[in-house]
C-alpha cells in the first residue's frame, strides 16, 4: 500500500494521477473510491445523487446507448457538426462533435459506450461537447467487472484511465495486513480488507460492492471513533478545575436580581452544566438554541459559578462587533455585580461581591489594551470577552476555568482547543454555543466529540419567525406584495432589513461576488479572521447548485439594490446602506441610527448576521436567497423576531418551481429548528474535517463515512472503540489500529497515541 505509483505503474501513467488527483502511492489510488457504478450489460445510469440531478459545468462519465445520429454542415460558418443522441437510463443527452465526421463509424445506433465530458444546458437539454468516449463491444465483457466503476475524475484524466490503473495495481497487490482483529470482523460480519478493496473497485454484483463499502465505511468509523475516544481520554488525564456552586456567591446574587423567570429549559440546562463544572471531568458541551432562546443567560450563569470558585472565564466571539456587544450585554445584566473596583462607594461593587468584565479587542488604544491584558493576566477580570485573538500567544490568564465559544460555526476545533492546551495543571472546561450548527458541528455531536444540551423553549413574549420562500421569477406579484408589506411594517412603527449577497462590483471582475471581509484581529490588525472570509465566499453559492447557467446574472449587490429601492418600490422611506467595507465610524453611525429608529429600511450584506440586536426590526427580505447556505439563512433571519411583535422573513429567489434551490428554501421556511436546518445542510454537503479547523465539506478526510447515512454504524464503532481504549489508551498493543487511526484522521489528530 505504501509503494510509489511510479514503481507500480511507471512514470507515464503515474504522473497524471499525481498531478490531477494528488495520488502518489498504491494506497492513495485504492482509497480513491468509485463514486458510482453502472452495469455494463444494461444501459442504465446511477448518479452519485440519489435523485439523479446534474449540474451545468459538472464533469461526468456516463454509460449510454446511441439512439441516432445527425451529421451536417453548419449553416453560418464553415465546418461540420455531428450530433449523437444518447440514452442514459431514462434521460437523453446530446454529444456534439465539431469537424469530426469520422466519429459516425464508431457511434452507430445501438452502440454502447462510456462518454466523458463537461455538462452544458442547451435549448433545455443536456449536452456534452466533444466528449471523449470508449466503445464497449461484445468482446469487452471479459475485460470489465459486472459493475463498471465511475471515479471522481478530471478533464485531463478520464474515469476509465483510473479504472485501468486500479486494475493494474490490484493484479500486483498482495493482500494488505488487516488492522481489524479477527474477532471484531466476525462479530460484525465484515469482509477482509484485501477483499473489500478488490470488490469496491471491481465488483461483479451490487451485493459485492455493498459488502465492500460496508467494510471500508466501518474502517473509517472505527478509526474516527478511536481518535475521538482516545482524545477525550487523553484530555481527562489532566483534570479540569473543580468549580462547585456557592450559595452565597455571585451566581446566587445574580439569580436574586433577575427581573424575570428563567425558562424551564434554561433551568434544566443550567443545572446540568453546574453539576459538571463542580467536578474535575472537563466539560465539553455544545449548547444549541435558536436566536432568542437565552443561550447567553445560561452561559453567564455558568461563568459566574466559575468566578465564584476563584477562577476566570473567557467568552470568545467571532467578530469585534459581537464581542463588544457581548461585553455591553454582560455588564448590563450584571449591573454593579460586574463593575468590581469601578464604583468604590457602592458596596455591591467591591471585589468581594462583584467581578470585572474586560473587553479585549484590536480597536482598543495602546493604554486600554495594556490594561485589558493586565486584567486578564492578574485575575482582576473574572470574565474576559474577545475574539479568536484571545487564544494567541501573549495573552495570559491567572487561572482559566471556563472557555465559552459563541457562534461555534465560526471557529475550528483546533482554535477552540488552543485555550485548553495552555500550560498548567488543569484544563479549562469548554462550552460552545450556536443557533445553527454547521454540518461539521452536527457531525461532532453525532460522532461523540461533543455532548449536547438544547434550549428548546423561547422566553415569554418571543414569537416564532414566519418564513416564506418567494419565487419572484415565476410569481413576480409576490415580490411586489413584499415591498407593499415593507410600507405596512414601517407605517406600524417597525423597521425592515433587506439583505443582499454581495457589496458591489468594485474591486473585482464583472460578476464577482464580494462578501464581508474578515473581522479585525484583536491584537494583530493584519491577521485574518477564523475562516470567515473563506466561509462567506463558500456560502454565496451552495455546493449543490454549481455554477449558474451561461448568461445568468451575478448575485445582487447592496450598491445596486439600495438606489433601485429608494427610487422605486420603497420611495419615501428612510433607507440606509450597511456593509463590511464601510469605515468603522460610518458603520457604527448607521447601526446607531437604525437602532434609534431614525432609519426605516437597512439594506445590508451579511455584516448583520451576528451582533445586531434591534427589537423593533420585524421584517427581513433576503434577496437571491438561493445564493446563501441554509445555515447562514437561518442565522440571518434570527435578526428579526427579537421583540414581542410578530416578525417575518421572506426568501426571495429566481429559482424555478421544482428546482433543488427552491426546494431547499421551502424546507428551510418550514423548519424553525437549528438542528433540523443543519440536517438539510448535511444533505447537500458533507461533514467536513470533523477534527480540524476546516469549515467546508470540500476537503474531508473521510471518503465514505456519512453522519446521515451511517449513524447506527457509528454507534457500533463507538462502543467497540471505548472497549479498546479502556484497556489500551494509546493503542500500544494494537499497532494495526494505531495505523488505522493515523490513516483516517492524520498524524496531528492522532497525537494522543504518543501520550502516556
Amino acid at each position: 500500500m505504501d509503494t510509489s505509483l511510479r514503481t507500480a505503474l511507471g512514470d507515464k501513467t503515474a504522473r497524471p494521477l499525481a498531478k490531477q488527483l494528488e495520488l502518489a502511492t498504491v494506497g492513495d489510488l485504492l482509497r480513491h473510491y468509485p463514486r458510482r457504478y453502472v452495469a455494463h450489460n444494461s444501459v442504465t445510469h446511477s448518479s452519485e445523487r440519489e435523485d439523479q440531478r446534474f449540474r451545468p459545468g459538472e464533469h461526468v462519465t456516463l454509460l449510454g446507448r446511441v439512439d441516432g445520429l445527425d451529421g451536417r454542415r453548419m449553416r453560418h460558418r464553415r465546418g461540420h457538426v455531428l450530433e449523437v443522441a444518447v440514452s442514459v437510463g431514462g434521460q437523453r443527452f446530446t454529444c456534439t462533435f465539431f469537424n469530426q465526421p469520422y466519429r459516425e463509424r464508431d457511434l452507430q445506433p445501438g452502440t454502447t459506450a462510456l462518454f466523458s465530458g463537461d455538462l452544458k444546458r442547451y435549448r433545455n437539454a443536456w449536452q456534452l461537447v466533444a466528449p471523449e468516449f470508449i466503445v464497449l463491444g461484445a468482446g469487452d465483457s471479459g475485460q470489465l467487472p459486472g459493475l463498471i466503476p465511475i471515479y471522481p475524475a478530471r478533464r485531463k484524466l478520464r474515469s476509465w484511465v483510473i479504472m485501468m490503473a486500479v486494475r493494474q495495481v490490484l493484479d500486483l497487490l498482495d493482500d494488505p495486513e488487516d488492522p481489524l482483529p479477527d474477532t471484531l470482523r466476525a462479530a460484525h460480519g465484515l469482509a477482509s480488507l484485501g477483499d473489500a478493496l478488490r470488490r469496491v473497485h471491481l465488483p461483479d454484483s451490487w451485493e459485492e460492492q455493498a459488502a465492500a463499502r460496508r467494510r471500508l465505511v466501518w474502517d473509517e468509523a472505527f478509526g474516527l471513533q478511536l481518535a475521538m475516544v482516545g482524545r477525550r481520554a487523553s484530555a481527562t488525564t489532566r483534570p479540569a478545575p473543580a468549580c462547585p456552586r456557592r450559595d452565597d456567591g455571585l451566581a446566587a446574587a445574580f439569580d436574586a436580581r433577575l427581573p424575570f423567570t428563567l425558562t424551564g429549559a434554561q433551568r434544566r440546562v443550567g443545572a446540568s452544566l453546574s453539576e459538571v463544572l463542580a467536578g474535575e471531568e472537563p466539560l465539553n458541551r455544545l449548547l444549541q438554541g435558536d436566536v432568542g432562546s437565552g443561550k447567553t443567560m445560561v452561559a453567564l450563569r455558568a461563568m459566574l459559578q466559575v468566578v465564584d470558585a476563584g477562577r476566570q472565564a473567557v467568552l470568545l466571539a467571532p467578530t469585534e462587533v459581537l464581542a463588544a456587544q457581548h461585553a455591553r450585554s454582560l455588564r448590563a445584566m450584571l449591573g454593579p455585580l460586574g463593575r468590581a473596583g469601578e464604583l468604590p462607594d457602592d458596596p455591591a461593587a467591591d471585589p468581594d461581591h462583584a467581578t470585572r468584565v474586560t473587553l479585549l479587542t484590536g480597536s482598543l488604544g495602546a493604554k486600554a489594551r495594556r490594561e485589558a491584558l493586565l486584567d486578564a493576566q492578574s485575575g482582576a477580570a473574572g470574565i474576559v470577552v474577545g475574539t479568536h485573538a484571545v487564544i494567541q500567544q501573549g495573552v495570559g490568564f491567572a487561572d482559566l476555568g471556563l472557555v465559552v465559544v459563541d457562534e461555534q460555526h465560526r471557529f475550528g476545533v483546533h482554535q477552540r482547543d488552543e485555550l485548553r492546551s495552555r500550560p498548567g495543571t488543569t484544563t479549562p472546561h469548554v462550552l460552545v454555543m450556536t443557533a445553527t450548527p454547521i454540518p461539521r458541528t452536527v457531525a461532532l455531536t453525532m460522532y461523540g466529540d461533543l455532548d449536547t444540551s438544547e434550549l428548546d423553549e423561547l422566553p415569554a413574549g418571543r414569537r416564532p419567525i414566519a418564513t416564506t420562500a418567494v419565487p419572484a421569477g415565476v410569481k413576480p406579484r409576490w415580490l411586489e406584495r413584499a415591498w407593499e408589506r415593507v410600507h405596512e411594517e414601517v407605517a406600524a412603527g417597525h423597521q425592515v432589513y433587506v439583505v443582499c449577497p454581495r457589496i458591489g462590483e468594485e474591486g473585482g471582475e464583472p460578476g464577482e461576488a464580494w462578501p464581508e471581509p474578515p473581522a479585525d484581529d484583536l491584537l494583530d490588525p493584519e491577521a485574518p479572521g477564523p475562516d470567515e472570509f473563506e466561509e462567506a465566499l463558500r456560502t454565496l453559492r451552495p455546493p449543490d447548485e454549481g455554477e449558474p447557467e451561461e448568461g445568468s446574472r451575478p448575485p445582487l449587490a447592496v450598491t445596486q439594490v439600495a438606489p433601485m429601492l429608494a427610487e422605486g418600490p420603497l420611495q419615501g422611506l428612510r433607507l440606509e446602506v450597511l456593509h463590511g467595507r464601510m469605515p468603522t465610524d460610518e458603520k457604527d453611525a448607521v447601526m446607531r441610527a437604525f437602532a434609534d429608529g431614525t432609519v426605516d429600511v437597512l439594506v445590508a450584506t451579511t455584516v448583520i448576521e451576528v451582533g445586531v440586536d434591534v427589537p423593533n426590526a420585524t421584517m427581513m427580505i433576503i434577496m437571491d436567497a438561493d445564493r446563501f447556505g441554509v445555515s447562514q439563512l437561518h442565522q440571518l433571519r434570527g435578526r428579526v423576531g427579537r421583540g414581542s411583535a410578530p416578525s417575518s422573513c421572506l426568501l426571495v429567489t429566481e429559482a424555478v418551481e421544482g428546482s433543488p434551490a427552491l426546494d431547499r428554501l421551502e424546507r428551510l421556511a418550514a423548519t424553525p429548528d437549528g438542528f433540523e436546518v443543519s440536517r438539510i445542510d448535511l444533505e447537500v454537503r458533507d461533514e467536513g474535517d470533523v477534527l480540524g479547523a476546516e469549515q467546508s465539506g470540500r476537503r474531508s478526510g473521510l471518503h465514505m463515512l456519512s453522519v446521515l447515512k451511517h449513524a447506527d454504524l457509528v454507534e457500533e464503532a463507538r462502543d467497540e472503540a471505548r472497549a479498546v481504549v479502556a484497556g489500551d489508551p494509546t493503542l500500544a498493543h494494537h499497532p494495526g489500529l494505531a495505523g488505522l487511526v493515523r490513516s483516517v484522521v492524520g498524524e496531528d489528530d492522532a497525537a494522543f497515541l504518543d501520550r502516556l
